[in-house]
């Protein structure tokens, strides 16, 4: 019911300020050792931890505050989160406090060091004017019904004349104005017709009502209920939170398992002392994912031994009766069903999730042992889990532990991983994003990582990268450029290496790289190649690989990197903008002056003059962040006055300096994020474009 869009962090160890952290459906987070990643998200678990995560401002507080701010805890704020709410949640809101729908859409909670919450609905806000045209209508149709109702009564008589003056005397004084505020609210109540005789079977009593009701409502906008004032809004809101689950230890199963210490420590109980939670939590879940009960494996495994006692209290051991054998021989016989029944849905379901080979599990139970056996096609002579790579216990474990209490105890829950996979080898690795992606169809997902092999490069705009600034704290950024700052140089390695890597697969596995001018481009069009794949639309010959070139002045330097071993010239797709043009001239004039067929121009596929990349996007899927980015803007809306057959950004940037909006640095690729987001979760879009879209990438399949 609500989805994390972003967070902050401050005042938390070697965090001061993280700044706004967007999310997605997964987040990754990218920087080297020491460079303050798990403090992010051990904040982040601590707004609402599913165990554990107690807040400890000992540890907790940065060291060099300690002193000054133990003694007010609950001055300290540590986290910040805002969620988006789906309209179930919304439309609680409005009937507990009866808001508008945009106030109620977004929440914004903090958390202190005392652990109190703060709840807050950033999209509130106190309107200073409303439109006359308006209240006009409202008149003007009142008027018209007017026209059309009868004075039943004597004392009616002259009633229906006196309203109708007093409409007109209202619309006189609207028209003197472009829009009204509460002042003119009460000149309009002292025009409106209110000191009349009421009859109870009058016509026109309930048109003089309804009409003052709705003119009541359309001026209710300027005094709008603030949810976050409503104490049963506040107590929802925390109990709607999705809990955070934070992992940095995944407890490796062993290959041999001592079932009585199983049972024991299932049941909660210490075996000599010793409790290994992370290890009774995975054994714990492959009980539960297998279905079998360890207290009944052991059971059924019993051999049928019968020790009695005599009359002298001597204990004497008997041969069991062939009864007694029976029973145990069938005991063990249901039990080595029940072990393959379980051998075979482990199997079964791990090939799903796992690419690097073709794994058979069998579950053997030996007296009071229970073991893990695997074997796989290049090796098919079954050997002990333990003495398998580290990688694949680790995935094993992995994969127990998130697909069974992701649907159980943490359903719904945002899962933060800290250091995932680094057990793993790097192609295993890719393995992990893609078992990501499944994942993150049901729980969001926030991990730390300093691998370039977990880096998902068709989704680059995922990863936040993390460093240390001079003085020694936490900085997180969106920013995946090269710059002037030294400091981000080692974090950032990961994602350029990531890239780096991309690049190598385009040259040593035949992918097909394409070369754009930005980013935004690099995400409408793995969107676009995502949505065609998934609706059957398109399927590449090879796998394509959109490479962004930092503007066109960069194509040239991209080409000599991702050119084949043939010569062969990538593919470049160019906006039709001015600026489109000129690198298109410049292109062919030199390096493409004997492939001219190798560039293609937005103008191909759309007939609007210096169309760019986002004029191939429909409308609706840009109509959430637009009206977010202008949300600040009340005498006109975006949407209202835009022209169809004209290119999108040029009007947004018009629409933005004439309401004195100033568009941050980086807008355009802010856009296309969200754009992207949208992608994934329609099924169906106009047809015009998908056509458009795909004779677009007909032109990659050659």
């Amino acid at each position: 019911m609500m989805t994390l869009k972003r967070f902050r962090v401050t005042n938390f160890r070697s965090v001061m300020d993280s700044g706004w952290i967007d999310c997605d459906d997964i987040t990754t987070l990218v920087g080297i050792n020491e460079a303050g990643k798990s403090n992010v998200i051990l904040a982040l678990w601590k707004l609402k931890p599913v165990r554990d995560g107690e807040i400890d401002p000992l540890h907790d507080m940065p060291t060099k505050e300690y002193s000054t701010w133990r003694s007010t805890p609950e001055k300290i704020v540590f986290i910040a989160a805002e969620f988006e709410l789906d309209n179930t949640l919304v439309d609680k809101i409005i009937d507990l406090c009866y808001c508008d729908r945009e106030a109620a859409s977004t929440v914004n909670i903090q958390r202190r060091y005392d652990g109190i919450y703060l709840i807050s609905f950033p999209n509130y806000k106190k309107f200073q004017n409303i439109d006359s045209a308006i209240i006009k209508d409202i008149i003007i149709k009142a008027n018209t019904q007017l026209e059309g109702l009868k004075e039943k009564t004597k004392a009616e008589t002259g009633i229906k004349d006196k309203v109708s003056d007093s409409y007109k005397k209202i619309l006189d004084y609207i028209n003197k104005k472009e829009s009204l505020n509460v002042t003119d609210l009460d000149a309009i109540e002292k025009i409106y017709p209110v000191n009349l005789v009421r009859s109870a079977t009058s016509e026109i009593f309930p048109n003089i009502n309804s009409t003052m009701a709705a003119i009541s409502d359309a001026f209710a906008v300027l005094n709008p209920v603030n949810p976050s004032s409503n104490e049963e809004v506040r107590r929802l809101i925390i109990k709607e939170m999705p809990s955070f689950v934070y992992y940095s230890n995944y407890g490796n199963l062993d290959a041999q398992i001592y079932l009585p210490h199983a049972v024991k420590w299932l049941n909660g109980e210490k075996v000599d002392g010793i409790s290994n939670e992370s290890k009774v939590r995975t054994l714990r879940v492959l009980f539960d994912f297998v279905k079998l009960n360890p207290k009944e494996v052991l059971e059924l495994g019993k051999d049928p031994i019968r020790i009695v006692e005599d009359r002298y209290g001597t204990k004497v051991e008997k041969k069991p009766t062939d009864d007694e054998i029976a029973k145990a021989t069938e005991q063990k016989a249901a039990r080595a069903i029940l072990l393959n029944s379980a051998s075979s849905d482990l199997t079964r379901k791990f090939k799903e999730w796992w690419k690097q080979g073709d794994y058979i599990f069998r579950f053997q139970a030996d007296g009071e042992f229970f073991k893990i056996w695997v074997s796989d096609d290049k090796r098919p002579e079954e050997i002990e889990l333990e003495r398998r790579s580290t990688g694949l216990q680790w995935f094993l474990s992995f994969f127990l532990v998130f697909l069974v209490e992701s649907q159980e105890a943490h359903k719904g829950a945002i899962l933060l991983l800290d250091e995932a996979g680094l057990s793993l080898h790097p192609l295993a690795q890719k393995d992990l994003i893609a078992f990501f992606d499944n994942l993150a169809a049901t729980n969001q997902i926030i991990y730390t990582t300093h691998s370039p092999f977990l880096v998902d490069t068709s989704n680059i705009d995922r990863a936040k990268v993390v460093y240390s600034d001079q003085d020694g704290l936490t900085v997180v950024s969106s920013n995946l450029r090269a710059s002037d700052d030294k400091l981000n140089e080692k974090s950032i390695y990961a994602v350029h290496a990531a890239l780096g890597l991309s690049v190598s697969d385009i040259l040593l596995q035949g992918c097909q790289p394409i070369i754009v001018e930005g980013p935004s481009d690099q995400n409408y069009l793995n969107a676009i190649k995502l949505y065609l794949i998934r609706n059957q639309k398109f399927m590449p010959k090879m796998e394509i690989v959109f490479i962004p070139s930092g503007g066109v002045r960069g194509v040239p330097g991209v080409v000599s990197i991702v050119s084949g071993k043939n010569g062969e010239l990538p593919l470049v797709i160019l906006d039709s903008d001015q600026s489109g043009r000129d690198a298109k001239k410049k292109l062919l004039s030199g390096l493409y002056h004997a492939s001219p067929e190798r560039i293609i121009e937005i103008a191909e596929f759309s007939d609007i003059e210096n169309c760019e990349f986002e004029d191939m996007i429909p409308i609706d899927l840009m109509k959430r962040p637009l009206d977010r980015l202008f949300r600040d803007v009340e005498d006109e809306d975006f949407f209202d006055v835009l022209l169809e057959n004209e290119a999108i950004i040029p009007q947004i940037e018009m629409f933005a300096k004439r309401n004195k909006i100033e568009l941050r640095k980086g807008w355009k690729v802010e856009l296309s994020r969200t754009v992207k987001q949208q992608f994934l979760k329609v099924s169906n879009l106009p047809k015009d474009y998908i056509e458009i879209w795909e004779k677009l990438f007909e032109k990659f399949n050659f």
